[in-house]
């Protein structure tokens, strides 16, 4: 439990290199939202949750969503307010949420719901949502049927000595909250950047957060040699897939 806290708020001790580097999401990840919700985000009253430094919000306000963004994190918080002024953010987190019974008609967790307590964050999501209104959580996940990417989480294991926590996580939100309906939709998505720009994505992982500065270096320079072997050219092309779950409010 101290651990998983601790990675938990490791985030904001990293929050502009976060919003730098790591990945946004493909357009249809909104359309498959809206398809599985059976209602559009344009007008919705959205509450995203674990909002980060607004990575997801943005998406969701360019929708035409009417956002509200919750963030535990101080320094995400602080980040998130510099990257949208004009989206309001409230501190708190998924298993406490400080809005009104009846208050939204979409709660969103972009790669934030395995941080929360399923016993409590549930009945807080069905307390929250209005009748009708839709849970949506989803992850990017790095594509491990990539054999480089497969390779390199091999390696990330090895060198943790435990496989990442988010890997199966939507897996594991399915067979755990039985309160909720859930249907899932799979998403895959490329994008390509610098060698500096996916190590430092790598950086921002809470498993690397709270290792500390001088290992985790260690095993980023490591990596960086055996990345070099398959992109000379110093140029990455990541391969996610964003792993969907929404359930809809009776």
């Amino acid at each position: 439990m101290t651990t998983h806290l601790s990675r938990a708020h490791s985030f904001s001790t990293a929050a502009t290199r976060y919003a730098a580097h790591r990945p946004s999401y493909p357009p249809a990840l909104f359309d498959a939202i809206e398809h599985l919700a059976g209602r559009p985000l344009a007008g919705a009253r959205v509450v995203d949750v674990g909002a980060g430094t607004g990575i997801g919000t943005a998406l969701l306000a360019e929708r035409g969503a009417d956002v509200l963004a919750v963030e535990p994190g101080s320094g995400m918080a602080r980040e998130f307010r510099r990257a949208l002024p004009r989206v309001p953010v409230l501190l708190g987190d998924g298993n406490a949420l400080p809005l009104a019974d009846g208050s939204a008609d979409f709660l969103t967790y972009a790669q934030a719901w395995h941080w929360t307590d399923p016993a409590r964050s549930v009945p807080e999501a069905l307390r929250v949502l209005r009748p009708g209104g839709a849970l949506a959580v989803w992850w990017n996940i790095q594509d491990h049927a990539t054999p480089w990417a497969d390779a390199q989480a091999a390696r990330i294991a090895r060198f943790l000595g435990k496989d990442d926590e988010a890997r199966h996580t939507a897996d594991r939100t399915s067979e755990q909250t039985t309160e909720l309906d859930f249907r899932r939709d799979r998403l895959r998505w490329t994008r390509r950047v610098t060698l500096d720009d996916h190590l430092s994505n790598l950086a921002t992982h809470s498993a690397f957060l709270v290792l500390g500065e001088d290992r985790t270096a260690t095993f980023l320079n490591e990596e960086r040699a055996e990345l070099r072997k398959v992109f000379p050219d110093g140029i990455v092309e990541e391969a996610y897939v964003v792993d969907l779950l929404v359930a809809t409010r009776p």
